[in-house]
């Protein structure tokens, strides 16, 4: 067997929401295996920085800014990112945010619920920025009848939790529209698949001790003892991305440690 057939050498791959974190993880990935990449953000500081590093690992990159929970913001990062690259082999959809609140005050508590805007921000963020993406790069996929598309979830898509309602049940709703988007574009030579990150902190946005501290406190919540690396979400796109992957479709990969299997 030849490892030519995880190979995703000059593919071009649309990142959504790449400026930090997870998204950056996948786009150093992806430059790592040989794609070219575009990476979007609401605001251009952390995509130029993304662009910076992935062009020095000798790939190109196009920063683009823009707001993913929107479709004129979202047509427009489609539509330059083909004007760029002349085509798209994978979008990944990479927006996402929380917030911890209840559904409603509790008794006791001094915590308010969640307003009608939070509930509709953190499900366009976590949810409608999917859609939107594939939304938008659908024509172009399709007239080619090839690609992938891999939406960033979370360990929440299995399992429900106190104060999380919004982030929760978007993750939950993502799971579910990726199935439905694998059906539908399967016969069209497309597919579609999520990845389910567990806790995946970014060393970038804390101090080296605090992050140390995270990762050794993890030993007490995760079963494998530690929290991700931020190119590990990468690498399990980069797979989804590849040849090895042309028989998998509408599935949500866990990456979280087992916490996603462990019993309270």
């Amino acid at each position: 067997m030849s490892l030519d057939i995880f190979d995703v050498s000059g593919q071009k791959v649309l990142l959504t929401g790449a400026g930090r974190g997870i998204g950056k993880g996948i786009a150093l990935a992806f430059a790592q295996a040989g794609a070219d990449v575009a990476v979007t953000g609401l605001t251009p500081t952390g995509v130029n920085q993304v662009a910076e590093e992935v062009r020095a690992l000798g790939r190109v990159c196009l920063p683009l800014t823009g707001d993913a929970t929107t479709a004129a913001d979202t047509d427009a990062i489609v539509a330059q990112t083909i004007a760029e690259f002349g085509h798209v082999d994978t979008l990944v959809n990479c927006v996402g945010d929380a917030i911890r609140k209840p559904v409603a005050q509790l008794p006791g508590s001094d915590v308010p619920g969640m307003t009608e805007a939070e509930w509709h921000h953190i499900v366009d963020i976590n949810l409608t920025e999917a859609f939107q993406g594939c939304r938008a790069v659908a024509p172009h996929l399709l007239e080619r009848g090839q690609g992938n598309v891999i939406n960033i979830s979370g360990w929440a898509s299995f399992r429900g939790r106190p104060m999380s309602a919004a982030y929760d049940a978007a993750k939950a709703g993502l799971m579910r529209f990726t199935e439905v988007v694998a059906q539908e574009w399967a016969p069209h030579g497309i597919r579609c698949n999520a990845i389910a990150p567990g806790s995946f902190p970014d060393p970038e946005q804390m101090s080296e001790e605090a992050f140390a501290a995270r990762d050794a406190g993890a030993i007490d919540t995760v079963p494998l003892g530690r929290v991700g690396r931020l190119i590990e979400v990468g690498y399990l796109a980069v797979y989804l991305a590849s040849p090895a992957a042309a028989y998998v479709t509408g599935q949500t990969w866990a990456i979280d440690g087992g916490v996603s299997i462990k019993h309270p």
